[in-house]
């Protein structure tokens, strides 16, 4: 009888636990007792919301479910939990790739718009919106110094100027954030001069950060003065007319990430989830999206990327640092620059 009693409380204390994945904010739209679609996301709610309402305006007999996560717990919900999500959004690109090619995504057809080919990966992962990565400085802090416009120029400004911006520069912890290990990959590889402005960022105390908006909050605060690696839509959404606030476009590059949709295999509703991404691909929605981000994915639908960008493509070379050695690697080297005696 005490084994039952055990077996049965064991059961029930199973079934009624909370995920284990760490949800940030969660918010119902449309009608409270529709059809559900439940979508786990990297994206703050008041960026996501517009689009939200207008789908669920444009189906009134549904509720959506929407809950905000990082990038990290994202992943870990659908491959360590399996967890029964609908909709997975997320702008960490190598992880929704990596998940994609380990069999977790379902294969869909949604209506594909205008969608370049290069925002797509096979009919498992779409682009649904473009992302710049910007450096972003205060005016009052740089004061007569003129703002870079290339990494070597950063560079050289830290330099010449270590009391100035001594722990007063900021970049994510690729080690807490997705987003972050996902920039310092494709930094790492498309410069050699990158391992130099960490080096630097490194002597001088440089600050670490989970997200884009702290980074923000302290650089409008006066606790630091450049961040570097910060995503356009966040400065648009904490700072849009902060005459403070630079926002820097590096010539010799300027990384466009992609916020990018799958419907894991397990999705208990993956019919209204492919609905949901096809109509995020309308140019009705593609507008919001890009009024947010700065810049259209979608031709015709936003602002025109700067030529000094370079939007990453959903390809499976996304995958080449999820690999645990190169990953161990790569943090190594992130360290050793950053940590220096």
């Amino acid at each position: 009888m005490r084994d039952l009693l055990l077996a049965i409380g064991l059961i029930l204390s199973t079934g009624l636990s909370a995920p284990a994945f760490e949800v940030e904010q969660e918010r119902i739209f449309g009608d409270p007792d529709g059809r559900e679609l439940t979508i786990l996301s990297t994206t703050d709610v008041p960026a996501i919301a517009p689009v939200l309402e207008a789908f669920a305006s444009a189906n009134p007999d549904i509720r959506i479910r929407y809950m905000q996560a990082s990038s990290i717990e994202v992943y870990r919900a659908i491959h360590d939990e399996q967890a029964e999500i609908d909709l997975v959004m997320s702008s960490a690109m190598d992880l929704q790739m990596k998940l994609a090619n380990d069999g977790y995504a379902a294969s869909i057809s949604p209506d594909p718009g205008g969608l370049p080919d290069w925002a797509r990966w096979r009919d498992q992962l779409f682009g649904i919106g473009l992302e710049p990565v910007l450096t972003l400085a205060s005016r009052r802090g740089l004061g007569d110094l003129p703002p870079p416009r290339t990494r070597r120029d950063l560079i050289a400004m830290l330099r010449e100027n270590p009391a100035l911006f001594d722990g007063r520069i900021a970049t994510y912890d690729p080690q807490r954030s997705g987003v972050g290990y996902f920039l310092i990959s494709q930094d790492s590889g498309q410069s050699e001069g990158f391992w130099r402005l960490a080096e630097v960022m490194g002597r001088l105390n440089g600050q670490l950060y989970c997200c884009s908006g702290e980074m923000i909050d302290d650089l409008r605060a006066g606790r630091i003065t450049i961040a570097y690696n910060v995503v356009a839509s966040y400065a648009a959404r904490y700072a849009p007319d902060d005459p403070d606030l630079i926002r820097l476009v590096l010539e010799d590059y300027t990384f466009a990430i992609l916020r990018s949709a799958l419907v894991p295999v397990n999705a208990p509703d993956p019919k209204l989830a492919t609905d949901m991404i096809s109509f995020m691909l309308t140019p009705e929605a593609q507008r919001i999206i890009a009024a947010s981000a700065g810049v259209a994915m979608i031709p015709g639908t936003g602002p025109r990327p700067s030529v000094y960008m370079r939007p990453i493509r959903l390809d499976a070379g996304l995958l080449v640092y999820s690999d645990q050695l190169r990953r161990d690697g790569l943090l190594a080297e992130w360290n050793a620059a950053m940590v220096q005696p």
